[in-house]
């Protein structure tokens, strides 16, 4: 892991992550398949979770009065059953079929926004079993390969939440799924103390890029905002759905 190439990719990779956890959700879920173009994808998951944990303490304190606790209170125990699953079934679970699937509800959830013709219907109320279901789902597949986005957004994006507290929910969940993902990643090898020297340089520009987030989520206004969102989950779900089939 060394070379002009490498960290490029990688420097590119992190700034995704932190600019995620800026306010700019999914986009993050683009770090670990562009970083296994120059490394193994286990390995590149392992690699950027120090990186996710340090941005995620600069998009909490970005966030901290903006959030939605009942959505929380419903996702964030379910998401640590989804995390114990990963973990349980790490040896066991095919990622390609993970992956595919991940990709596969993504592409057809965002599909559907997209095509919705006429007025959107009222908000929907956040419910406690669809909740635990997609919060299951989403600590899951952040375990499998950092792409909780999917599954969170299908269970999150119906509630029309405003786009500052849409993107505070997203980053505390997920801020609370990395750091509860730590002790796995190391029982399981994924994370090593080489990852740890590179993460510490990559962690710069991924802090720098959380503000730069921040910045365009208070600029842009709010259906420009969540269309972007539904146009990146649909990028993301298709790239997701191509390595699962493809066995990438």
């Amino acid at each position: 892991m060394e070379g002009a190439v490498f960290w490029t990719i990688a420097v590119i990779a992190s700034a995704l992550v932190g600019m995620s956890k800026g306010g700019l959700p999914v986009v993050a879920m683009l770090s670990v398949p562009l970083l296994a173009l120059v490394m193994p994808p286990v390995a590149a998951a392992g690699l950027l979770l120090p990186v996710y944990i340090v941005s995620d303490m600069f998009g909490l304190y970005a966030y901290r009065h903006a959030f939605d606790r009942r959505v929380l209170a419903i996702l964030a125990p379910a998401a640590t059953v989804g995390v114990g699953i990963g973990w349980a079934t790490a040896a066991m679970v095919p990622e390609r079929l993970v992956i595919g699937l991940i990709g596969l509800i993504g592409t057809v959830f965002a599909l559907r926004l997209l095509l919705r013709r006429g007025p959107q219907g009222p908000a929907k109320t956040p419910q406690v079993a669809p909740g635990l279901f997609w919060g299951a789902a989403a600590g899951f597949t952040s375990f499998v390969s950092h792409a909780g986005g999917p599954p969170y957004q299908v269970y999150v994006l119906p509630l029309r939440l405003e786009k500052a507290v849409f993107a505070g929910t997203t980053t505390v969940l997920f801020a609370y799924v990395n750091a509860i993902k730590l002790i796995p990643y190391w029982a399981l090898g994924t994370l090593t103390f080489d990852d740890l020297k590179i993460a510490a340089v990559l962690m710069v520009p991924a802090s720098i890029s959380v503000f730069a987030g921040v910045a365009l989520v208070k600029i842009l206004p709010e259906k420009l905002f969540f269309q972007i969102v539904t146009w990146a989950l649909l990028a993301v779900s298709l790239r997701l759905l191509w390595e699962g089939a493809m066995g990438a």
